[in-house]
């Protein structure tokens, strides 16, 4: 068995895109289906391409709600300091800091919530990061 990927429907594709790229994923294929009316884009880490994360997005609006059963996407990252530095200057709300050192979690512009976790441990606990609150669900 092999794992392929998670498939997440999204509402604005580019918003979404550019969220995983803050991340460091690129895009790595996309199909378009007129007759179904929809557009996959693949994206992956590069050095991993085998995990890939699907958005699909149907052209016709539809209301998908959180989806808080779907649980979460889970990266691991080299410094989780620097990546949660790089995405609150970008915009992105850090639900639950890394106060640790060792664990965050962030949304997408679709409320998907996805876990950063530190690669080879916890980095030592690093204000402003030891201090904050959560900011919501994660």
């Amino acid at each position: 068995m092999k794992y392929l990927h998670t498939m997440i429907r999204v509402t604005d594709p580019a918003k979404t895109i550019a969220f995983f790229e803050l991340l460091g994923l690129k895009e790595v294929r996309r199909m378009e289906n007129e007759k179904g009316r929809f557009t996959l884009i693949f994206l992956s880490a590069p050095g991993d391409e085998g995990a890939e994360v699907e958005l699909t997005h149907n052209w016709d609006p539809e209301d998908y709600g959180e989806g808080r059963n779907f649980g979460h996407l889970a990266y691991r990252v080299d410094n989780i300091y620097d990546t949660c530095q790089r995405l609150m200057e970008s915009g992105v709300t850090i639900n639950r800091p890394p106060r640790d050192g060792h664990m965050a979690f962030v949304r997408t512009p679709d409320n998907i919530s996805i876990e950063l976790l530190q690669a080879d441990g916890a980095l030592d606990p690093t204000e402003p990061w030891a201090s904050m609150p959560n900011t919501g669900k994660w």
